[in-house]
């Protein structure tokens, strides 16, 4: 039987030792795993991501300059200049020279007629914009840069236009119109693969550009647009046909447009999936080697803790051999302190006795009188003698007084019962005063009275309940500690009888002597235990002990 349990033992312990060492190995593999596809995938987005990056600088670079440009002639000529058409001619000449991508110049009044024009649509001069969207917002921002569409030129453009109010309030429009040819150009500043694409979208998913792989210019994107970004991100999703793409975009501030770039095939966790089979015959071999250790390991220690179980058994046998002694010894203090009280009323008869003999000098046979009171006197003397080695057998001969600070004594105490109060969730509350005076006593002794109170609360409060504790002066020479519990209390019959040896509620569990060895250490050191409990409520342990007080035959 013992030796099935040493082997159910053994069994649990490899199995633990092995879940715990083998767990943090599969742990790690995964994390290498996620930490690989996301160092992977990183490094397959990085490209696109830069190409995306380098793009909308050149092209956010691109407008600016023309915003800048138009801007500048917006300022610096007056209305009268521009509306010139000499001069005009001049400005959007130097324009050109200096600048790619410009189609045509006009200067706009402040009613929206095109008062002045240079570029291949002369027939446009006097048209009449104040109901375009465009003019409204170019009133309203001052700058404005518009998405692709047709207008009355009828073929996609983008138009820059910039407000100049003077001082006196007089305000006109110098509006230049750019080729969206010039777009791809200043995106396409990065050589792309012949898997990818990059083009431009407004927010409401409009072709700005044309794509290799989703349409024309003008043409609905077949995808949703992107959530709004302005920083360069970078996405796995699907197209609209379902195929697997790595998609990269941002907003351009300034404006309404996206631009996007994507790379079709993506699979960024190929490299991984050919490496899985050298991974998982890695794992599997180190999960083999930490079972055989643990095998091993465990069988040492299974063997050592049979020799330790059997040497535990000794020593538990010694243990009751010695609390048996301890018993006797309880008992023979118990039987001499009966004996010496009526052996001590003997002596007195038997001295009164042999005083009254002394009195009466003619006392009838005085001499058998005599000599059968010596003969009393001699025996009382050896059975005080008996009652005198009985007491000392029972009484502890091993006691330290020293002085001590009774809130470090329970905490101390209170060490043995944590983790029995951790696993019943038995709270226990402690409320002990600062600055409490020492006290003289025997360390072992206390810790043993405390002990065996905080026993009995535990033992009595159910699961999940409470046990106070507090310490405070008690008058101005006396210390006071208070175990409070709100377990099952006691009736007042068991109140009477619960300092008596023997005495237990705890049927076959107890043995009864606690509370009376207790109460015998309190007393020797000139304390007081007090009981109060009620049924159902609970009970309160109060023990007073003297401050200074040297225990009796210390």
């Amino acid at each position: 039987m013992q030796a099935s349990l040493y082997a159910n033992l053994r069994r649990k312990i490899i199995v633990i030792l092995a879940a715990t060492a083998i767990l943090p190995v599969l742990l790690l593999s995964t994390i290498n795993y996620l930490e690989f596809r996301k160092t992977f995938a990183t490094e397959s987005h990085n490209p696109l991501r830069a190409m995306v990056s380098k793009s909308k600088n050149s092209l956010e670079l691109f407008m600016a300059e023309r915003s800048s440009t138009i801007s500048l002639i917006a300022s610096a000529f007056s209305y009268e200049d521009l509306a010139d058409a000499r001069t005009l001619q001049r400005i959007f000449f130097v324009m050109q020279k200096e600048f790619s991508g410009f189609v045509d110049l006009g200067l706009i009044n402040e009613q929206g007629t095109l008062v002045n024009y240079v570029g291949p649509h002369k027939e446009l001069l006097g048209i009449d914009y104040s109901g375009q969207e465009w003019f409204h917002k170019v009133r309203f921002q001052n700058r404005f840069v518009s998405e692709v569409f047709r207008g009355f030129r009828l073929f996609p453009h983008v138009i820059i236009a910039v407000q100049h109010v003077t001082e006196t309030g007089d305000r006109w429009i110098v509006r230049a119109t750019i080729d969206t040819a010039q777009f791809m150009k200043s995106m396409t500043v990065a050589t792309f693969e012949s898997d990818s694409d990059i083009f431009l979208l407004n927010r409401k998913g409009i072709l700005q550009s044309d794509s290799l792989f989703y349409g024309k210019t003008l043409e609905q994107f077949p995808m949703p647009v992107p959530v709004q970004s302005y920083e360069t991100r970078v996405i796995n999703t699907h197209d609209h046909n379902n195929e697997p793409i790595l998609l990269s975009y941002c907003y351009l501030e300034g404006s309404d447009f996206v631009l996007v770039a994507i790379k079709q095939d993506a699979n960024p966790l190929q490299s991984w999936f050919m490496l899985r089979t050298d991974i998982l015959l890695i794992l599997c071999i180190s999960i083999l080697v930490i079972y055989v250790v643990a095998a091993r390991t465990v069988g040492t220690l299974i063997a050592r803790l049979e020799a330790s179980d059997r040497e535990r058994e000794q020593a538990m046998l010694q243990m009751e051999h010695s609390q048996k002694l301890s018993s006797i010894g309880r008992l023979a203090a118990g039987v001499a302190h009966e004996i010496n009280n009526p052996l001590a009323i003997i002596n007195e008869k038997a001295g009164l006795l042999c005083d009254l003999l002394e009195m009466e000098k003619e006392f009838p046979r005085r001499e058998h009188f005599d000599s059968n009171l010596k003969a009393i006197s001699s025996a009382v003397t050896r059975c005080r003698d008996i009652t005198h080695r009985m007491l000392g057998f029972a009484r502890r001969m091993d006691v330290k007084i020293e002085e001590l600070d009774v809130n470090a004594v329970l905490s101390e105490t209170l060490l043995f019962l944590e983790k029995e109060a951790q696993h019943r969730s038995v709270a226990i509350i402690q409320e002990l005063a600062d600055g409490l005076p020492h006290i003289a006593c025997d360390r072992g002794q206390l810790q043993q009275v405390f002990l065996n109170v905080l026993n009995n609360a535990l033992a009595a409060v159910e699961n999940g309940g409470e046990t106070r504790i507090r310490s405070s002066l008690h008058g101005k020479d006396a210390i006071a500690i208070s175990i409070t519990d709100n377990g099952t209390g006691m009736d007042e019959e068991t109140k009477k009888h619960i300092f008596e040896p023997f005495f237990t509620t705890k049927k076959e569990q107890g043995t009864g002597l606690g509370m009376s060895i207790i109460y015998g250490i309190v007393k020797r050191h000139g304390g007081e235990i007090l009981v109060e409990s009620e049924m159902g409520k609970g009970t309160t342990v109060t023990i007073i002990l003297p401050v200074g007080h040297l225990p009796a035959g210390a």
